[in-house]
């Protein structure tokens, strides 16, 4: 059974950090990427980050860049999304999902964000308070 459960959510002041997690099983990262997405209260989804498959080459949007850093650890089945930096803004449910392409961005067409989720966890809140 493909499972993916993502954890580390919780309530931050501005400036303040959190880590979350996504674990992952019954599949290999191997043949997935593996990207954060996020959605706020009344908001459509939004794509934050990805890494890639292929070469774990790692993307981010412009909202996060040089704020957050995905990363993995396939010897745990883990991908991390570390939050530095955090705002208001970034309020949102977090979820991790799994998609069969081994670059996560060639371009704004073939970006991760474009593509069907084969599989993604139920998500995490992340509240941040003024």
């Amino acid at each position: 059974e493909v499972q993916l459960v993502e954890s580390g959510g919780g309530l931050v002041q501005a400036g303040g950090s959190l880590r979350l997690s996504c674990a992952a099983s019954g599949f290999s990262f191997d043949d997935y990427s593996i990207a954060w997405f996020r959605q706020a209260p009344g908001k459509e989804r939004e794509g934050v980050s990805c890494i890639s498959s292929g070469d774990g080459t790692t993307y981010y949007e412009d909202s996060v860049k040089g704020r957050f850093t995905i990363s993995s650890d396939n010897a745990k089945n883990t991908v991390y999304l570390q939050m530095n930096s955090l705002k208001p803004e970034d309020t949102a449910v977090y979820y991790c999902a799994a998609i069969r392409i081994s670059m996560c961005y060639y371009s704004p067409h073939s970006a991760y964000v474009n593509y069907k989720l084969d599989y993604r966890g139920k998500g995490t809140l992340v509240t941040v308070s003024s």
